[in-house]
């Protein structure tokens, strides 16, 4: 079994090291994309024709090819991590912004005049009331925003080992060794969907009025 976790000495990491550092590089864009989308989201869902032009850029953005932002920013950032979390954080706008304005205008108008009538002011609204019942909108996005990043963290091998796992593969690759080409991929795919299943977890301890699926039979069953 340690055979399988053995690495070449040029990879500078241990398997476990490989892992931390792929989760580094893809969920630190994310993390810094969100704190990006809830100030511009909430600019667009107070200014409504801020939207599109918001909505057009982030997918102008998104539509550029990760090597080629990559090869932009290495004469400012170098052959660094730096250089592949930017466009990671940057395509993760696309999906996040969306998912926030989107979450935050499905909440009542009911529900925010009860806010008001409170004495909440905007801020207080915003992040007591509004956030909160967006919260299942709000993850999804993140789900696809973290899952994207984990898969793209693997281009990065290509601007001097800086892909984490990525370099695995391309290691595999170089020296037609198929069992760090394999150990790659699985890894990969492995951590999209713990992540994905962590935050379904977390969706579930932040809203706990929510329906689950498992009631749905036993109203079905008093309908009877």
């Amino acid at each position: 079994m340690n055979g399988l976790f053995d690495l070449p000495s040029d990879l500078q990491h241990s398997y476990p090291g490989l892992v931390g550092l792929h989760l580094r590089e893809a969920l630190i864009p994310v993390a810094a994309g969100l704190l990006l989308a809830l100030p511009v989201a909430q600019l667009c869902v107070r200014l409504r024709w801020l939207y599109a032009p918001v909505l057009g850029l982030t997918t102008v953005l998104y539509a550029i090819p990760s090597l080629a932002f990559f090869v932009v920013l290495i004469d400012y950032t170098g052959q660094t991590e730096t250089t592949v979390m930017i466009p990671l954080a940057v395509y993760s706008l696309v999906v996040l912004v969306p998912a926030i304005v989107d979450g935050v205008r499905s909440v009542p108008q009911e529900t925010l005049d009860a806010a008001t009538g409170m004495g909440l002011g905007a801020v207080r609204r915003y992040f007591q009331v509004q956030l909160p019942i967006a919260a299942p909108a709000i993850v999804a996005g993140l789900r696809v925003a973290c899952v994207s990043s984990i898969s793209l963290v693997s281009v990065g091998m290509l601007i001097g080992n800086q892909g984490a796992l990525g370099n695995m593969l391309y290691t595999g690759m170089t020296y037609g060794r198929p069992r760090l080409i394999w150990l790659s991929v699985i890894s990969t795919a492995v951590l999209a969907v713990a992540v994905d299943a962590l935050l379904v977890l977390a969706l579930r301890l932040l809203t706990p009025w929510m329906p689950r699926g498992g009631a749905r039979p036993a109203r079905k069953a008093a309908a009877r």
